[in-house]
């Protein structure tokens, strides 16, 4: 009977030190995913920032003059010499001042990014990506949310070119000189939507 309570004692002190390692395991495991901002090197670029958080580096232009990060908090901001466009499967507008918060898988409160759809410019408020990783990425324009293929962004792009038609700070304010007034909601489903 002394065996066999000695082997209880046994197998219960390594099962509390097996559930005591899983334990400190899990922590350390949930600590390292959400301190991974602090992890982030003195020289890293923000195309270097981005796929640390899960995102593609091509989601911002070539042409990033400065940026800061906070990894408290996630805020950031970009600053670019001035405005820009990239031609992705829609027209993308880049302010000279990019502002939002980074955490893994997304930037939200997003500001200083526009897409433009049929004439129209929309603010991009936040964009996100699958997590598990997929083939996808989301924009979110109000209350729409538009899924496209995340491999265009995975390259960062220069700033088109203007063909010698505008300057790129009045490119935007150009189409907006030609746009018809946006009565329903029916053709604002219809800008948004393919």
């Amino acid at each position: 009977m002394l065996c066999s309570v000695t082997a209880e004692i046994v197998f219960m002190g390594n099962m509390t030190m097996s559930l005591s390692l899983l334990l400190a395991l899990l922590v350390a495991l949930v600590s390292s995913i959400s301190s991974g901002a602090q992890q982030i090197p003195s020289n890293a670029t923000v195309y270097d920032i981005l796929p640390l958080f899960g995102l593609p580096s091509g989601l911002l232009p070539a042409s990033v003059q400065s940026y800061s990060f906070n990894p408290d908090d996630g805020r950031f901001v970009v600053v670019l010499p001035k405005p820009c466009y990239i031609q992705f499967d829609y027209l993308v507008y880049y302010d000279v001042k990019i502002t939002g918060v980074l955490k893994y898988g997304s930037i939200t409160e997003l500001e200083g990014i526009e897409v433009q759809r049929f004439w129209v410019w929309f603010d991009v408020d936040e964009i996100r990506v699958d997590l598990p990783p997929s083939d996808s990425i989301y924009f979110k324009v109000g209350v729409i949310n538009k899924r496209l293929d995340v491999d265009q962004f995975e390259k960062v792009r220069s700033c088109r070119g203007n063909g010698g038609c505008a300057s790129a700070g009045n490119l935007k304010q150009q189409h907006l000189l030609h746009l018809e007034p946006v009565t329903s909601a029916a053709q604002v489903e219809t800008l948004l939507t393919e």
